[in-house]
């Protein structure tokens, strides 16, 4: 049994071990493949391991030996499912497996929004603290979370972590698919749901003006689910008081009117990168990939 990873450069950059999966077969790992090569090392795959490569209908017409392909993360919109149905061809995913550092890191971009973490930070480096009158000093308001309200949209196991850390904090949470008007005019919004063509650009002009004045915005799950341009005009406007983003519609971002507004903090795709989150990644593909060969359907998106 042949197996090619295509771009294993973020799930495991050499800090873990291949084992689990190189028990299972001919194991070979490409750190990162243009679609020529990856067509060239797909040809006598018969399982194909893609992180975020793209594999679309011509690449799938075009592996004639391929029987299964296994995303290396939750999200599967670069993958055309209906195209490997169509062939036979399963489809499995790693569901659930970064809850835990996804939700934290949330809570990370909010609290350094509602804490003015850069901003006292960079403050204490330049001295200001040193030339302060009295023992503390003035840069920004801290805006307490005890008794404030967090909209959670996509209500899946990291959103759940959301809720479970927002509780602890005593906010009150507020669920989109239970209640979408609370949730949307909640002093936070926190997005963890997956992308499809119907939410694309969801939060957009009409939903940011439906907002509470002065409220943040967390995007932890899929950057087109925001217009950019229509977020980084409420947090210039201060409609909004500030974002907290770790995806963006263009990754890495050649452009965005989001990059440099001090309101706005952007971290480059890493909540899910834990150690133990990444090491979960590959355990949970070897298990899907021994279920296939069992005859079994673990994680099957294709069912």
């Amino acid at each position: 049994m042949k197996i090619v990873f295509l771009d294993h450069a973020i799930v495991n950059p050499g800090d873990l071990s291949w084992e689990p999966l190189q028990r299972l077969g001919e194991l070979e790992c490409h750190t990162r493949s243009t679609r020529d090569e990856a067509l060239q090392r797909a040809q006598d795959a018969e399982i194909l391991i893609s992180d975020s490569f793209a594999v679309d209908r011509d690449f799938i017409e075009a592996c004639p030996a391929l029987k299964l392909i296994v995303i290396a993360a939750t999200g599967f919109n670069h993958i055309d499912i209906d195209a490997a149905k169509a062939r036979g061809i399963g489809v499995a995913n790693v569901p659930s497996y970064a809850a835990d550092t996804v939700a934290q890191h949330a809570f990370a971009l909010l609290l350094s929004l509602t804490n003015q973490i850069e901003v006292y930070g960079k403050a204490v480096e330049a001295g200001e603290w040193r030339k302060a009158k009295d023992y503390t000093f003035y840069k920004g308001p801290i805006t307490l979370l005890t008794g404030k309200s967090i909209g959670i949209i996509g209500y899946g196991s990291i959103g759940q972590r959301i809720a479970g850390i927002a509780e602890a904090f005593g906010m009150t949470v507020n669920i989109y698919s239970r209640d979408p008007e609370a949730a949307v005019t909640s002093d936070v919004v926190s997005l963890s749901c997956p992308l499809t063509k119907e939410n694309e650009k969801m939060v957009n002009a009409e939903f940011i003006a439906r907002m509470k004045d002065g409220a943040f915005l967390i995007n932890t799950a899929r950057g087109r689910l925001i217009d950019e341009q229509a977020l980084a005009d409420a947090l210039k406007s201060g409609k909004l008081a500030g974002a907290g983003l770790d995806v963006m519609a263009q990754e890495p971002p050649a452009d965005s009117p989001l990059l440099h507004l001090p309101n706005c903090h952007i971290t480059p795709h890493i909540s899910f990168t834990a150690p133990e989150a990444r090491q979960t990644i590959i355990d949970v593909m070897a298990d899907n990939i021994q279920s296939f060969l069992d005859g079994g359907t673990l994680n099957r998106l294709d069912i």
